[in-house]
């Protein structure tokens, strides 16, 4: 049998829910990222790539992906007994963005993941959640052969302000991964005060 955590007199303590999301453009590694953190099999909606979307998707620089997020990705992270992180991935092709005021509502802070090869494709996270006042890193994806910038050089290209902080990871590695999260929770309780 289970132990459940109690708060000293015997009553089950039910955790405080965290909710995170990682946005970014279209092939930028959101679904990758959320599926190498999450402790539960992630929830993913992804597609196939149809000739539907052929002049809708632009594959350019992603010509390899056959998938997309059509929907949103969902994963867990139990940080301890008190404080579980829920991710949510948002679709990134424009003619899905309707769900992304949805999906931030609630949210502490925000990933927005940046593929350098498709640099321009990162604007409108960054756009929207700046306009929203919701909290959020720049989190570079250092693809394999994609070109590499300085963390000034992507402020500047993405004129992102001095307050907001630029790392660099790979969505594929757990501990990279993690490490961009705990720089977003930090960051965010700088900004905002995250009663948990």
């Amino acid at each position: 049998m289970a132990s459940s955590s109690t708060d000293g007199t015997g009553a089950d303590l039910v955790p405080t829910p965290v909710k995170i999301i990682v946005a970014g453009g279209f092939g930028a590694g959101k679904t990758t990222m959320v599926g190498s953190v999450s402790e539960i099999p992630p929830l993913t909606t992804e597609e196939v790539l149809t000739e539907a979307s052929a002049g809708v998707d632009d594959l350019s620089g992603v010509e390899r992906k056959t998938t997309t997020t059509v929907a949103l990705d969902f994963g867990r992270i139990t940080i301890s007994p008190r404080h579980v992180l829920y991710l949510f991935g948002t679709p990134g092709q424009a003619r899905f963005w309707f769900m992304w005021d949805d999906l931030a509502r609630g949210a502490i802070g925000t990933i927005v993941l940046v593929d350098t090869r498709r640099l321009e494709t990162s604007f409108a996270a960054i756009d929207f959640f700046e306009r929203r006042k919701i909290p959020f890193v720049v989190a570079v994806n250092c693809f394999d052969a994609a070109p590499r910038y300085t963390a000034d050089e992507i402020r500047e290209a993405l004129v992102v302000p001095d307050r907001v902080p630029i790392v660099m990871c790979d969505a594929r590695d757990r501990d990279s991964s993690k490490l961009a999260l705990i720089r977003l929770v930090k960051h965010a309780m700088t900004v905002v005060p995250v009663r948990v």
